[in-house]
Order: structure tokens, then C-alpha cells, then sequence
């Protein structure tokens, strides 16, 4: 009995000895295998863990976006280096060179064939293509290819900065932007992609076209051939050949007098090389005179530049053409509609009318905010009192008329929606600040800019915050600091009509155009009265003369002139007679579903 309580006592110590000593000796082990671990890490070692199934997953991942990131920056320069060759990838022909027969034999026969107005288009699926051509020459490389559509707006701009134009299609399939690249003095690179949105800022390639624009043969046209042909010059060899007298013509934009091509007409462009000409309602009688008009106007052209004809072709009340066309409703009951489809197709009538007139540039459309129930000149002409409307309803009828390859004119800059003077009569003064002017009026202005606006046309409004002395045509503030620089305006801007009483009752009409060009203005609208025009060539060419102006302030004008006629293909090519029952047949039905 007492050895087996003897027994138990060894027991009851030996036990918890155990315990202890095993505790012990698991911490000790983790201390050991912990410096170990760490001893391992604070050294370089040959060896290498196998990663994770998640860890190379990642790391692949990334390699591979990178990689095609880098596969399409190549495509993308790739593309814009071969269309100086007149070439897209993976497509051997040559636009402007390659001839039908050439196409036919390597490709076969095209799926469909399309006829339009700017020639014969064929599709091949199989090459995911279009080809376009001008007689049996091909003219357009239309390329729908996979790769290319996996590019990017901002891998576009980013190689090839910012576009030298971007126009703008919709239809009831498709609301396009089209960014031009001048890719030769004949040939536009064009990436075609869906308009950026707030929900997608960065849209993605449609398609890509290279077009070229095939000079036709004499017997083959009916443009008046010039002594002075551009041929395939840049832009900056056509201002290196251009005189004085003819850099200063071409900054100025006239109106004339009566219904025929008179002396003082001829005299315009036939000496003073004017750039364009404005047109009113006392211009016009029927269509057959109207085009009658613009034909001797682009025969009588002597410069190598073509005109633009201008007209104000707002629709409401501010209309010129003559011929019974069906009037369009003012700009405030189409915003009262609110519909962006129907001022788009409003835009789009409005560019026909002029381009089946022959015109080329519409003062159109308005963007004045209608804050001023007193405003005695802007009123039914605005889209509405708030800036959405406008900006909205602006911008798509702006983009209606340039789809028809006419130019628009966003106007009057920057806003003339809360005077209570006419501009016509006296010099109107909004006392606005411009943090008060960046929350309403200049809203309209700035959101157009951004999606293509080809021409500022700026008030004749003095705004004494922005400039105690100027009005806007005048003034550097606000053509210079503000529009150019603070809103990055890069097109042409034109003045208001400087025969207007708001200069005319103030300034000498030279003086007033000396300083206006010195303030930044490209284009002076001269719309009345041949002598005005007369002493504005006088008083700028004296500036030039003197020192005033540089001549190197005129090739920048010039030079944004000739961009924006190239960027429509604008020529002196002759018109024949509008078909205004088809126009008017067009309007009556968007009215009937718009307005019903």
C-alpha cells in the first residue's frame, strides 16, 4: 500500500514536468524557426518560392495589357505614318492611285455596290472594307478592321495631338464624330468613332477613312480655273506667295449691293482678293437669280482662295433665301419642343438650303441665353432662358448644318441675351463679372467650342469688367484672353457687322478695324456700303505699313482661314437650280412629326 502511494506522488510531479517541458519546447521552436525566417528574409537568396496560382494570374494580367497597350500605340502611329503614303494597315492599295481594276483583281467581286453624290463605294465583308472611288480611281480607304477598333479617342490625339478638324454625322443609327487629320495637301486621315458622352468619355474606333481629293479634268468640271491654282501647296507656301493686299482681302467679308454682280462687286474680288461675301434678304428675288448671283460672284473671283458666301439663316424670323421655302418655326418654340433629334434635323435643313444655293457658311446657329425679357434684338431668337436648353438645342442644330458640309457660326459671343439695347442702333453695357458670365452666358459658348464650332462671330457689347474701353470686337480681353485662351478656341472669328450703329455712332469704322485685329479678330463683316470697305483696306494696310499690325499677325489669320475652306473643301465650283418642292417636302414632314 505505501509503494503504491509512493507511485501516485511520482506521478502527480512527473505529469505537469512533462507538460511544462513540452510548452517549453514548442515556444523554444517557434522562436528558433521565427529568426530563422527572418534571417532568411534580411539576405539575398538563389532561392525562389513557386507564386501562387492568384500572384501569376495578376502578373500576367498586367504584362498583357501592357503589351497590347503597346501593340496599339504602334497601330496608331502605324496609321498615321502609311496615310502620308496614302495607305491604311493591312490594305496594299494606294488611295488616289490604285485603279478599280487593280481592286477587282486582287479582292474579286465587292458584296454591295452604293452610288452617292460623292461617287461609287464598294463593300468587301471578307476584308472588313470600303472602297471608294472617283471614276475608276480609288479616292477613299474605308477600313472596319478589328484591331483598329480596339483604338481609343485618347490614344488617337495622343500620338497625333489635337485634329485639324472635327466634324460631326447622325441619322437614326449612328451619332458620329469624325476626327480629321490632314495627312497630305490632297489627303485626310478620318477616324470615325461614336460622340464621347459623360457616361463614355473615351469611345472607341468605328472606322478609319483615308480620302483623297482627285482633281478632276478640266472637261470635267465647271470650276472656273484661276490664275493661281493652290495646287498642292501648304498652307504655309500659299501665304508665302500672297501680297499684302491680298492677305488683308482675304480677312474681310463684304456685303453687296443689289441683285447682279455690279462694278463695285466685281471691283471686291476681282482687286481687292475680299475672302467672302455676305448676303441679305435684298440680295435675293428667285432662285434662278440667286444662283445666277453666286455663279458670276465665283467666276469673278480672281484669288487663288475660294469665297465663302455667307448668309443669316436662323430660321424664325431671321431668314434670307428667297423661293418659298417653307419656314422653319423661331428658335424659342423649337426650344420649347426641347427634342435634340429635332433641332438636329432642323440644322441639317438649314445647311441644304444654303448648300443648294451654293453657299458655303451659315451665321447660324444663335446661342444667346434669353435672361433679358427687355432684350429688344435677341428674343424669340434664343433657344431659351437657361443655359442647358441652349447649349443643347445649339449644338446639335449646329452639327445638323455641318453635316451638310456648311459652316457654321456660333453667335454672338459672349452673349448678347441681357442688353437691353440693340446693337444695331448703340453700343449696348452688360456689367457683368466674368465669374458671373462663366455661370450663365458664356456656358452655351464653351460646351460648342468643345464639340467643333467652326466660327465665333463676337458682340459689338461693351462689358466693363472684362474691358473699361472696348466693346468685343475691340477688345482684346475678350477675343484674346478669354476666348482663345481661357476657352481654347482655335477656328476663325469673325466681328458682328462693324457698319453697325454700336460702332458706327462711337468710331471711325478704319480705327475700329485696326484695333480689332490688333485685339485678335480674323475676319471683319463688313455687311453695308462699298466705301466702309474701301477705307477699312486703307486703314489696316496703313497699320501694316507703319508698324502697327505685323504682317505676322495677319498670316495667322490667314492661315486659320485657309485651314477652316480646306476643312469643307470649299471651291468655286458652279450650281445649278434648287429643287425647293424636295427641300420644302423635307420640312413639312419633320414639322408634321415634331410639332403635331
Amino acid at each position: 500500500m505505501k509503494r503504491q502511494r509512493t507511485r501516485n506522488k511520482l506521478l502527480i510531479f512527473t505529469i505537469p514536468l512533462l507538460i511544462l517541458a513540452l510548452i517549453i519546447g514548442v515556444y523554444y521552436y517557434a522562436i528558433k524557426e521565427n529568426s530563422s525566417e527572418q534571417n532568411t528574409q534580411g539576405k539575398e537568396s538563389p532561392i525562389f518560392t513557386q507564386p501562387s496560382k492568384t500572384q501569376t494570374s495578376g502578373k500576367n494580367t498586367v504584362d498583357s495589357k501592357n503589351e497590347r497597350n503597346s501593340n496599339l500605340e504602334k497601330l496608331v502611329e502605324e496609321t498615321f505614318s502609311l496615310s502620308k503614303e496614302g495607305k491604311v494597315p493591312n490594305i496594299s492599295f494606294v488611295s488616289g492611285k490604285t485603279e478599280w481594276k487593280e481592286v477587282n483583281q486582287d479582292w474579286g467581286k465587292s458584296e454591295h455596290i452604293t452610288e452617292t453624290s460623292k461617287g461609287r463605294y464598294e463593300e468587301y465583308e471578307s476584308h472588313h472594307a470600303t472602297i471608294g472611288y472617283a471614276d475608276q480611281t480609288v479616292n477613299d480607304i474605308r477600313s472596319y478592321d478589328s484591331e483598329l477598333q480596339n483604338i481609343s479617342l485618347n490614344e488617337i490625339e495622343k500620338t497625333g495631338g489635337q485634329p485639324d478638324a472635327i466634324r460631326y454625322f447622325k441619322d437614326s443609327t449612328v451619332d458620329q464624330m469624325i476626327l480629321v487629320y490632314h495627312a497630305t495637301s490632297f489627303t485626310d486621315l478620318l477616324w470615325v468613332l461614336p460622340v464621347k458622352t459623360e457616361q463614355e468619355p473615351n469611345p472607341k474606333v468605328d472606322h478609319i477613312s483615308l480620302f483623297t481629293q482627285i482633281e478632276k479634268e478640266p472637261n470635267q468640271q465647271t470650276q472656273v480655273e484661276k490664275p493661281n491654282q493652290q495646287g498642292n501647296q501648304s498652307i504655309s507656301e500659299v501665304i508665302s506667295k500672297l501680297s499684302l493686299e491680298d492677305k488683308i482681302g482675304q480677312m474681310i467679308l463684304a456685303g453687296v449691293s443689289g441683285t447682279t454682280m455690279d462694278a463695285n462687286a466685281k471691283q471686291l474680288i476681282g482687286q481687292f482678293h475680299l475672302g467672302g461675301i455676305i448676303f441679305y434678304k435684298y440680295n435675293f428675288e428667285t432662285p434662278a437669280q440667286v444662283i445666277q448671283l453666286v455663279n458670276q460672284l465665283k467666276s469673278g473671283n480672281s484669288s487663288s482662295l475660294p469665297l465663302l458666301l455667307g448668309v443669316d439663316q436662323e430660321g424664325g424670323r431671321v431668314t434670307r433665301l428667297p423661293g418659298g421655302l417653307v419656314n422653319f418655326p423661331p428658335n424659342k418654340q423649337i426650344g420649347q419642343v426641347n427634342n435634340p433629334d429635332f433641332s438636329y434635323k432642323v440644322g441639317t435643313l438649314l445647311g441644304k438650303e444654303l448648300k443648294v444655293f451654293g453657299l458655303n457658311l451659315d451665321f447660324a446657329p444663335v446661342l444667346d441665353i434669353n435672361s433679358n425679357p427687355n432684350n429688344p434684338v435677341i428674343g424669340d431668337r434664343s433657344f431659351g432662358n437657361n443655359a442647358e436648353i441652349v447649349s443643347k438645342l445649339g449644338i446639335q442644330t449646329m452639327k445638323g448644318i455641318q453635316s451638310q458640309n456648311v459652316i457654321t457660326t456660333i453667335k454672338h459671343f459672349p452673349g448678347h441675351g441681357d442688353t437691353s439695347v440693340d446693337s444695331h442702333l448703340d453700343l449696348p453695357i452688360v456689367n457683368k463679372s466674368l465669374k458671373e458670365l462663366k455661370e450663365l452666358e458664356l456656358i452655351p459658348f464653351e460646351r460648342a467650342i468643345n464639340q467643333g464650332a467652326d466660327v465665333v462671330m463676337v458682340a459689338h457689347i461693351l462689358f466693363p469688367q472684362l474691358d473699361k474701353t472696348n466693346p468685343g470686337t475691340m477688345s482684346k480681353a475678350v477675343m484674346t484672353d478669354l476666348l482663345r485662351k481661357q476657352l481654347g478656341f482655335t477656328g476663325v472669328i469673325i466681328t458682328d457687322d462693324m457698319t453697325m450703329g454700336a460702332i458706327t455712332g462711337h468710331y471711325d469704322i478704319g480705327k475700329a478695324a485696326v484695333e480689332s485685329v490688333k485685339a485678335g479678330s480674323d475676319i471683319i463683316l463688313v455687311g453695308h456700303d462699298y466705301n466702309n470697305v474701301v477705307k477699312i483696306i486703307s486703314s489696316l494696310k496703313t497699320a501694316v505699313q507703319n508698324g502697327e499690325i505685323s504682317e505676322q499677325r495677319l498670316n495667322e489669320s490667314i492661315e486659320r482661314i485657309i485651314q477652316l475652306k480646306r476643312n469643307y473643301s470649299i471651291n468655286d465650283t458652279k450650281v445649278g437650280n434648287p429643287n425647293i418642292n424636295e427641300i420644302n417636302n423635307s420640312i413639312n414632314s419633320i414639322l408634321n412629326n415634331y410639332l403635331q
